[in-house]
């Protein structure tokens, strides 16, 4: 086969760049502008709970925003490695690139970074995702891969995790990131609940609540962990392999819970200790309101009538329809 411009015929002339995926994105500019909007009406908040309100806001949109922004991070398991390698199939061509794997709970992503970026009249920087979440065929997506001619780096990666590979790391990976999945939308709704049930002023519920909140997202992390753990076929690029470790997702994860886990159980011993204190916290101190209320009725005084007319005397006869 012969070269056309430097390359082989069957390879696309432009680099498969991954688009920019702004999910993350959205999810920060939503919790963000809540915050911002929250921030606004401070001020109208009394001096004394004003603080506790501002900390009561910052956690809760915090660990909101982390729970549902790791559903679509790709970075749970992460890995680069250096190495000189071949480019393209059918070619003896080498280049010195970073080749970075990516594993996410709805699939992995496999870069390819020369060094430097042009190499051999040709930019490479590839990024190229393939799902296994529902709805999507791995397989097909690695296919599709060979049929654009993407780098031999890239494919060679890729191919480990496929359902036809030896290595059989794809089921574990797939029912894992499934798994870890569907209890981080479980842990999403029972965050929502919490927050209602402080609003609410019942920060008992919520407590616990907090609690089941943090046991579904370390449960999370234990369904990973079973898929981290499990036995992978080396990737091997000439003398050097790529390995990969827990990445920032994960770690915010298991911060996230440990944090939910501590704030719940502060409650729930708090209200058992010292419940004057929690209601401080919440905002939830309405003595000096009792105590108005009850100077306001003094037993002496006539009650209501059968009639609906309340009688209050002070110093002369007034009379209150009661609606």
């Amino acid at each position: 086969m012969t070269l056309w411009n430097g390359s082989y015929p069957f390879y696309p002339g432009a680099n498969a760049c991954f688009p920019f995926d702004t999910t993350r994105a959205v999810i920060i500019t939503v919790f963000l502008s809540v915050l911002v909007t929250f921030i606004i009406i401070l001020p109208g908040i009394q001096r004394r709970g004003r603080l506790f309100w501002f900390l009561r806001l910052v956690l809760g949109l915090f660990m909101g925003a982390v729970v549902l922004n790791v559903q679509f991070t790709r970075d749970w398991e992460t890995g680069w490695v250096q190495a000189n390698t071949s480019y393209k199939s059918f070619s003896h061509v080498q280049v010195n690139a970073d080749i970075g794997l990516h594993i996410g709970l709805a699939g992995v992503n496999v870069t390819l970074r020369g060094n430097p970026v042009n190499q051999i009249n040709e930019t490479i920087n590839y990024n190229e995702h393939f799902p296994w979440n529902f709805g999507a065929d791995y397989d097909r997506s690695y296919s599709e891969g060979l049929e654009k001619g993407l780098p031999s780096p890239i494919l060679y990666v890729a191919e480990k995790f496929s359902t036809q590979s030896p290595c059989a790391v794809h089921r574990q990976y797939r029912i894992a990131g499934h798994y870890a999945s569907l209890t981080l939308w479980l842990a999403f709704c029972t965050w929502l609940v919490s927050i209602l049930l402080f609003s609410m002023s019942i920060p008992l519920y919520g407590g616990h609540m907090l609690l089941l909140t943090a046991t579904l997202i370390l449960l999370s992390l234990l369904f990973f962990f079973t898929a981290r753990n499990a036995p992978k076929c080396p990737i091997q690029f000439g003398p050097v392999s790529l390995r990969t470790d827990y990445g920032e997702s994960f770690w915010l994860t298991l911060a996230t819970g440990l944090l939910c886990l501590l704030l719940g159980l502060g409650i729930i011993i708090l209200n058992s200790v010292q419940p004057e204190k929690l209601k401080i916290i919440f905002s939830l101190d309405k003595s000096s309101e009792e105590k108005v209320w009850d100077t306001s009725c003094l037993p002496a005084e006539p009650s209501c009538s059968a009639q609906g007319v309340l009688t209050v005397p002070l110093g002369e006869l007034c009379q209150v329809t009661a609606t």
